[in-house]
């Protein structure tokens, strides 16, 4: 029931005084405890007799339990100040919580008894409009004809959008702002560029989906949740097929690894819907929670599943990704999940820029960190297997990295060797190294490992260098006696420049 309909029973004669009166509520409750928290559950009209109140300040306290308790709406009666006091309004209208004058005359009884009806019609009303949908849905409706039906049925008009960006159905000025808002929001639903943000169904936010309605509906969430039901029943079904898809490409790609023969793998791939002679590349993922104690296994947050899952929607569901065992056949990059993705007309570079920008809104999300891996342009069954590997092993030197999208062009330099380094290692190999070197240019502020990268940049080049610092060239070949003074080894000789260059690659030169 909405504030307006209730100051429309003109047997009450109510007053706004403060506040939306579209404002909605579910219940009444009746208190004069001046911290009524622990006894709201949301959603009320709360009326109170202000016997709470001794002081001005007591006003603000008041209406601050209120809208912490998730209360839609405040009625006070004047029954013992003779009005309600301008503190209580200024209060509410602060908080943006509507407040009613109930008159002397109108007690809190009579006025519950004249809205329970209403209510209960309310619920009557609600939950013919949630069988309407659900028998649309049980009926073949589609995700895009459910949010038609919404906006008839409820008034209510938005956007599904899924944690990377993209939009599911419906239409949204800034769905990657409305993702990295239902992504750090401590709870939902919540405000977000002007519309109100529900989760759709549970699992985890990074491979969730988020409804995004139009304007502020914190105060009649009831539809939000209504709405949000529903889309999740519609997921739900198209998960039911997709469990099938994952089920054909897992078996696509445990044929690839074993080597199966080149009909049988082809067969494969057009039932994946790929044909033989279709350009596609192999892409691999994990999403690791740092941190968490979840068996690798089989857990639906699992590097593996929660890396496909998430994927999958940063693809827009186009693909589905199948989870390769972590100890598969050596050399095959297993422990991710792997999906076969149609090139159809665009290059893997293309391909890679798609799956950062949505890897870049997912980073908002904390706790979380998202690997994934690209192969080369494959063509033909027999591709596969070599696709995987190189996919996985993208992956791994992603994962190295802390998380971001990696592709194989990056892979066949020494970027590959380091990752396979374990990190302690590098660091220590690093420090050996340079240490002597970081410590005299704080100590002279004399620009020592500056110099000896643009030096190694520059291919031993003296004039090259001086001219990259700006320096004469006798400054520089100071620099470098001096480097050599202090680690001991011999910038000509090949072997300490790898050193070198492999140390720097290492740790970040100062600017």
């Amino acid at each position: 029931m909405r504030i307006s309909d209730l100051l429309a029973i003109d047997e009450l004669g109510l007053r706004l005084l403060a506040g939306d009166p579209a404002r909605e509520f579910g219940t009444v409750h009746i208190t004069d405890l001046p911290e009524p928290g622990r006894y709201l559950s949301g959603g009320e009209l709360v009326l109170t007799g202000l016997m709470w109140r001794d002081t001005a300040a007591d006003s603000a306290r008041f209406v601050t339990a209120l809208v912490e308790g998730g209360v839609s709406a405040l009625g006070a009666g004047a029954a013992r100040l003779g009005h309600v006091p301008a503190d209580l309004v200024s209060a509410c209208r602060q908080a943006g919580l509507p407040l009613v004058e109930v008159p002397v005359e109108v007690s809190f009884r009579t006025l519950a008894e004249l809205v329970a009806p209403r209510l209960s019609g309310d619920v009557r009303d609600a939950l013919g409009r949630h069988r309407r949908l659900v028998a649309a849905l049980a009926e073949g409706a589609d995700l895009r004809g459910l949010f038609e039906l919404t906006a008839a049925e409820l008034g209510v008009t938005g956007a599904v959008v899924s944690a990377s960006g993209e939009v599911v159905v419906g239409t949204a000025a800034d769905p990657a702002g409305l993702a990295r808002a239902y992504l750090t929001a401590p709870r939902l639903p919540a405000l977000a560029g002007g519309a109100t943000l529900f989760a759709v169904g549970r699992g985890h936010r990074a491979a969730g989906w988020v409804l995004a309605c139009d304007g502020d509906l914190l105060g009649c969430a009831d539809l939000g949740y209504e709405l949000a039901a529903c889309v999740a029943l519609e997921r739900g079904r198209l998960e039911e097929g997709r469990r099938v898809e994952r089920r054909l490409a897992g078996q696509l790609v445990a044929a690839a690894l074993a080597e199966s023969d080149a009909a049988e793998l082809n067969a494969r791939l057009r039932t994946c819907g790929i044909d033989a002679d279709e350009p596609y590349a192999v892409v691999s993922a994990t999403a690791s929670r740092p941190g968490a104690t979840v068996p690798r296994s089989a857990a639906p947050t699992a590097p593996a599943v929660l890396g496909g899952r998430i994927l999958e929607e940063l693809l827009a569901r186009e693909v589905v990704a199948a989870p390769v065992p972590a100890e598969p056949p050596q050399g095959s990059g297993g422990g991710g999940a792997v999906a076969v993705v149609a090139l159809r007309g665009r290059s893997v570079g293309e391909l890679a820029v798609r799956l950062r920008a949505g890897a870049a809104v997912l980073a908002a999300l904390p706790g979380t960190r998202l690997s994934v891996g690209l192969s080369g342009a494959l063509t033909g069954a027999a591709a596969l297997k070599g696709g995987v590997a190189e996919a996985g092993h993208a992956r791994r030197l992603a994962e190295a990295r802390d998380g971001g999208v990696v592709t194989s062009d990056e892979i066949y330099t020494h970027a590959l060797l380091l990752a396979t380094v374990p990190g302690d290692v590098r660091r220590s190999f690093s420090d050996r190294l340079l240490s002597p070197l970081l410590a005299y240019d704080r100590r002279h502020q004399s620009g020592l490992v500056r110099t000896l990268d643009v030096f190694l940049d520059c291919s031993g080049s003296w004039n090259a260098c001086a001219e990259r610092l700006h320096v004469h060239v006798n400054t520089v070949r100071y620099r470098v006696r001096r480097i050599e003074e202090l680690t001991g080894r011999n910038l000509s000789a090949m072997a300490d420049r790898v050193d070198f260059f492999l140390a720097l690659r290492d740790t970040t030169p100062p600017a």
